[in-house]
């Protein structure tokens, strides 16, 4: 039976975190784990965690000594979640934008691809009613039009962070490739997964805002990532699917 693990980065999530791994272990997925990457949370998420996981042995704990970025949160998780022999690997956020209704129509998908992402533009996918119609309108130009005219890729929702990857894509991308530290690391991911081959799915979730605590995401942020996306284009354009990484025999 497939083993799947969560990677689920937090900072400051003590509001959402006991909350969201009681909807993920209510699924009743089998042999699902759940992999906190706390990035020293100064409102005690980190000890949350540790409680958590003292009480159920399916969640395990990484702590970070300091936040230095979703990216670096995400591929120290993604390296300790290979390390735990997981075929399957979920990267979601705790605050409630990601669904877990959602995870098992991803594990049905990844199936038959390589990695499977959540899509707020793929058809039947959309985003939260309140937003203004300047924050859906940058939003859908930079998934719809800016990135996928950058870097060509055949992807919906490139800065979306709800994801599925099998164990060997991840390792077959080469994770000390990946440089973003921000929230193009998701673009950077999706653009790289591309260049090498590998199958790609969307499947279409609503995306809702986060009911408790504050976001980390603001204009400063949004104006870096489109930015970036040129440096991931420049940094990755000559990939191919043969310099993919191999797996290690065991």
């Amino acid at each position: 039976m497939p083993k799947t693990i969560i990677v689920l980065p937090t900072y400051n999530e003590k509001e959402n975190l006991s909350r969201m791994v009681d909807e993920l272990l209510a699924l009743n997925i089998p042999n699902l784990h759940i992999l906190v990457v706390d990035d020293n949370s100064p409102d005690g998420t980190g000890k949350i965690a540790d409680e958590i996981a003292a009480r159920d042995e399916r969640v395990n704990v990484l702590h970070r000594k300091e936040k230095n970025g979703l990216g670096q949160a995400y591929i120290a998780g993604f390296k300790q979640a290979i390390s735990m022999d997981a075929d399957y690997i979920i990267q979601m956020d705790c605050d409630f934008s990601h669904q877990p209704k959602y995870i098992p129509d991803f594990l049905k998908a990844i199936e038959s691809h390589d990695v499977v992402l959540g899509s707020r533009f793929a058809k039947g996918g959309s985003v939260d009613k309140d937003w203004s119609i300047y924050r859906k309108l940058l939003t859908w130009f930079a998934n719809r039009v800016y990135t996928p005219t950058i870097l060509g890729i055949p992807v919906r929702d490139a800065t979306g962070g709800y994801r599925v990857w099998r164990r060997n894509t991840l390792i077959g991308l080469g994770l000390d490739r990946i440089r973003s530290n921000g929230y193009v690391f998701q673009v950077e991911m999706a653009y790289v997964a591309s260049r090498l081959g590998f199958r790609i799915a969307e499947i279409p979730i609503y995306f809702p805002d986060r009911e408790l605590g504050e976001s980390k995401m603001d204009i400063r942020i949004q104006i870096e990532a489109a930015m970036r996306v040129w440096e991931v284009r420049q940094r990755h354009r000559m990939l191919n699917p043969q310099m993919r990484h191999k797996p290690v025999s065991t």
